[in-house]
C-alpha cells in the first residue's frame, strides 16, 4: 500500500499538534514507520485513509465504537438533536431523558451526571470520595493502564513531569486479583484512603473468584469509597457494565467510550448520598462536582439514547462475543499453522481481544509488535488490538485471518532469523506513556 499522503499529513500534524495527535494512543509512534494512516472516513468496521487505502479496523475508536462507524440510527439522532439547538441556558429535555434511561439501564446507579470525557468523571469521583471521607489518599490498581489525564493519576506514570511531589505522594497502588496487597496498603495507611479505583475487569484479566467481593467488603469495613472504572467494560461486558456481570456494586462508577458510539459523552454514576454532595439537597459543604459548558450539550446525550435503543433492540454484546470468539479461534489456528505458539498469542474476553508479540526467546517485544502491525497494515488490516464491534462481519473476520496468515509467515521468518532486522522498516513501536520521546520517523 502507498501511504505517501498519510506520511505528509502526519508530518504536518507534528508541526501543528504536540505529538502529532490529540490522544497519545493515536500517535504515529504507536505504528510502524511511515505506516500511520490518517483517516478520511469510516463505515461499519472499515475505514479509508487519505491515500484511498481501505482497512478492516479493530480497536474501533479506542474501544468507543461498538455499533460500527457512522451507525445510521445514532447519526440520525445526533443530526435531529443538532437541528434543534445544542446548548441552552437551562437544562434540555434530553438531560432528563438520558438520566432516566441511564439509571434504568444501570440498576446499581441511583443518580448520574454527564460530562464529555472520562477523566472529568473519574476526577469528580475522587473529589466526592475525599469530601465524603475527609481523607486524602487515593488507591489505584497499578496493573490497570489508565484512569485520568489529571495529576492524581498521571503522577504515577513515567510522564510525571510538571506534577508536584505532594500530588504524586497522595496516590498509592495495589495489585489486581491480589486482595492481600490492598489489605497491606490499608494497614500501612490506616484511615487515610478516601477511594479505591479499579477496572472490574480488563481485556487481559477477569476477576479471580472472591476478589471483587473482597474489595467490596474492605470498603464496607474501612470506609473508603469503591469506584469501578467502567470506561471500557461499560456496554462492552453488558449494557449495565461489568458490575452487573460480576454481581458486585461499587459506590461510584465512571463511564464513557461506548456510551455514545464514538460521540463525546461520559458519566459519573452511583449512590445518592454521595452524588448529592455535588447537588442542592445536602447539608454538608458542597462539592464542585461536574460543571461544564458542554457536558450536557444535546448531541452527545442523543447519541447515548440512540445507542441504548440499539442495545434494547438486539443483543449487541452477544454479537461482539460471537464474532470475537470466531476471530480468536481462527487466529489461534493460524498461529499454530506457523508454529508460533508461545510467541504470538491472543487473549481476553471475546468482545475485547488483545494480541501479544514475543521474540525468539519468548520475551515480549515491541520490535516484533511493530513487525506484525506492519505486515497486517500492508494486507489491509488496521489493528492495534483485536477489539471488535457488532459491525464486524464474517467477511471482515475472514479477511483479517487471511491477513494474519500472510503477516505471521513473515513473523515466523524473523523468529527463525532471531531478529527483525531485514524485515521491519524503521524502529520498533514505543509505549504511549514514556518519559522521553525518542527520535523516530513519522
Amino acid at each position: 500500500m502507498d501511504f505517501a499522503r498519510s506520511v505528509a499529513a502526519q508530518r504536518r500534524l507534528h508541526e501543528l499538534v504536540p505529538g502529532g495527535a490529540h490522544t497519545y494512543a493515536r500517535g504515529a509512534d504507536q505504528y510502524p514507520a511511515d505506516q500511520a494512516p490518517v483517516i478520511v472516513r469510516g463505515q461499519g468496521a472499515r475505514v479509508v485513509d487519505v491515500d484511498g487505502n481501505e482497512f478492516v479496523e479493530y480497536g474501533m475508536g479506542l474501544r468507543s465504537v461498538t455499533l460500527g462507524h457512522a451507525y445510521r440510527p445514532v447519526v440520525d439522532a445526533v443530526c435531529r438533536a443538532a437541528s434543534d439547538g445544542v446548548s441552552f441556558t437551562r437544562p434540555s429535555v434530553r438531560e432528563l431523558e438520558a438520566a432516566e434511561r441511564f439509571v434504568e439501564q444501570v440498576p446499581t446507579a441511583e443518580m448520574v451526571k454527564f460530562a464529555k470525557n472520562g477523566s472529568d468523571a473519574t476526577t469528580a469521583a475522587l473529589r466526592l470520595a475525599r469530601a465524603a471521607t475527609g481523607r486524602d489518599l487515593v488507591a489505584i490498581c497499578g496493573d490497570h493502564p489508565f484512569f485520568s489525564v489529571d495529576d492524581w493519576f498521571i503522577g504515577t506514570t513515567p510522564m510525571d513531569a510538571g506534577i508536584p511531589r505532594s500530588v504524586r505522594e497522595a496516590t498509592v497502588t495495589f495489585r489486581y486479583n491480589d486482595l492481600a496487597s490492598l489489605e497491606a496498603l490499608l494497614d500501612a495507611h490506616p484511615g487515610q484512603v478516601a477511594a479505591v479505583f479499579l477496572e472490574p475487569a480488563t481485556c487481559t484479566a477477569e476477576p479471580a473468584p472472591g476478589f471483587l467481593e473482597g474489595v467490596r467488603a474492605l470498603a464496607d469495613r474501612d470506609g473508603f469509597v469503591l469506584v469501578f472504572d467502567e470506561m471500557i467494560t461499560g456496554m462492552r461486558w453488558s449494557a449495565a457494565g461489568a458490575q452487573a456481570v460480576y454481581g458486585v456494586t461499587p459506590d461510584l462508577s465512571t463511564w464513557g467510550k461506548a456510551l455514545g458510539n464514538g460521540f463525546a459523552v461520559s458519566a459519573l454514576a452511583g449512590r445518592r448520598h454521595l452524588m448529592e454532595l455535588g447537588g442542592l439537597s445536602t447539608g454538608e459543604p458542597r462539592v464542585f462536582l461536574l460543571s461544564t459548558t458542554h457536558g450536557a450539550e444535546t448531541t452527545g446525550l442523543a447519541a447515548f439514547l440512540a445507542v441504548s435503543d440499539a442495545y434494547r433492540e438486539r443483543d449487541v454484546v452477544g454479537v461482539m462475543e460471537a464474532r470475537g470468539a470466531a476471530l480468536r479461534a481462527g487466529f489461534r489456528a493460524v498461529v499454530a499453522d506457523h508454529g508460533l505458539e508461545g510467541v504470538v498469542e491472543v487473549t481476553g474476553r471475546p468482545s475485547c481481544l488483545v494480541f501479544g508479540t514475543r521474540d525468539h526467546r519468548e520475551v515480549p517485544s515491541q520490535a516484533f509488535r511493530a513487525l506484525f502491525l506492519q505486515e497486517m497494515l500492508a494486507r489491509g488490516v488496521l489493528a492495534q488490538s483485536f477489539v471488535i464491534s457488532a459491525a464486524h462481519t464474517d467477511d471482515d473476520v475472514e479477511r483479517t485471518l487471511e491477513a494474519a496468515d500472510g503477516a505471521l509467515a513473515v513473523y515466523a521468518k524473523a523468529i527463525a532469523a532471531e531478529t527483525t532486522d531485514g524485515f521491519l522498516v524503521g524502529p520498533p513501536v514505543a509505549p504511549a506513556l514514556r518519559r522521553y520521546a525518542e527520535p523516530r520517523r513519522s
